[in-house]
């Protein structure tokens, strides 16, 4: 049985196999047709918001909405990134795959949050939902991101090997 599999791990790797396509749709779609991508319903709470409480331009609209996208991929990219490392059985051995995804989760729940404080400002029920969901996934990840126990360190590389322990000469012995 392979002992390098930590719960965070992989609940780590399926946050950002949901998080990862969905956030980046949402964002391509931004980038092509800021506005019409913004009310769409995963932007829907930040849109009704900037245009009920903020009563922006639609010049300033269009930065606040490539401004939600630029955070969305960047959240993508830690995610990304984490699932990288998480390939690869040295780094996730040693635990050195967490660092991205503690910030993906602080970015992404962020975004989240806010999110649902304003879908819930402006009465967006769906969305309200939605983010409240994601932001659940991204704390339960995190929990289990402090509760658990450290990585274990690398063995030596003999040992990973399988290689016998080195023996002492027989003049060493004496001694």
């Amino acid at each position: 049985m392979s002992t390098n599999w930590r719960i965070s791990s992989f609940n780590g790797f399926l946050l950002a196999a949901y998080f990862v396509p969905t956030w980046t749709i949402g964002a391509f779609r931004i980038m092509v047709s800021p506005i019409q991508g913004l009310y769409e319903r995963p932007n829907i709470a930040v849109g009704l918001f900037i245009s009920d409480h903020l009563q922006l331009a639609a010049a300033a609209t269009v930065r606040v909405a490539w401004l939600l996208a630029l955070g969305k991929l960047t959240v993508v990219a830690f995610f990304t990134i984490f699932a990288f490392f998480i390939s690869h059985k040295s780094i996730r051995r040693t635990g050195g795959c967490d660092e991205p995804l503690v910030i993906a989760l602080a970015i992404g729940g962020l975004f989240s949050f806010a999110g649902m404080l304003m879908a819930s400002e402006v009465g967006e029920i769906a969305a309200l939902r939605l983010h409240a969901t994601e932001l659940l996934l991204m704390l339960g990840c995190a929990i289990l991101l402090v509760v658990e126990r450290p990585a274990l360190p690398a063995p030596a590389r003999g040992a990973a090997a399988g290689e016998p322990p080195l023996q002492q000469s027989p003049i060493t012995q004496n001694r």
